[in-house]
């Protein structure tokens, strides 16, 4: 599916596999590799990216768009939280990492405005850990009142896909 695009604005990127946050000027030709789950893994200056899929309008595609509803608080709603996490999906499988079992734990800390996250990987050598942990925080950093997010992967108890929901199951073929 490789296509080659030009930037319309500054966009954020993470690289691949450090997730370590870039900017990508307007104006700059860049290669779509691949578009699974909303994002997409793109190639610039000989470096592997990923785009969140919020910002895809950045390079010509139609954006993912995170609506959350006003509730009139300060507060951070854990129910919002959540529903930010389950736009974020396994940059291999277009499968949500809630749905895989892959988060075990959201506490709010709501004095500070942060949220912590314990999650896990399908494997604990998976290359792509430190992007998945930077999705999480790009899409959970988005919920109202969210100042920061910390994300700490945990192996025990380790995954298995017996955490999966029968969805993401009958989904990856693994349901029987």
């Amino acid at each position: 599916m490789q296509k080659m695009v030009v930037t319309q604005r500054d966009c954020p990127a993470r690289r691949v596999p450090s997730g370590e946050p870039t900017v990508i000027p307007e104006g700059q030709f860049i290669t779509i590799n691949q578009s699974l789950g909303g994002n997409y893994t793109v190639t610039w200056q000989g470096n592997m990216l990923r785009i969140d899929g919020t910002d895809a309008e950045a390079i010509g595609q139609q954006a993912d768009v995170l609506e959350f509803e006003d509730l009139g608080s300060s507060d951070i709603s854990e129910e919002q939280v959540w529903q930010a996490l389950e736009t974020v999906y396994d940059p291999e499988i277009p499968i949500s990492l809630v749905s895989l079992g892959l988060v075990y734990d959201v506490a709010l800390d709501q004095l500070n405005k942060s949220v912590s996250i314990n999650m896990t990987l399908t494997a604990p050598g998976c290359g792509m850990g430190p992007v998945l942990v930077s999705d999480v925080k790009y899409r959970v950093e988005k919920v109202p009142n969210v100042q920061e997010v910390k994300v700490d992967l945990v192996f025990d108890p380790p995954w298995s896909r017996d955490m999966m929901s029968e969805e993401a199951q009958l989904e990856a073929g693994l349901f029987f």
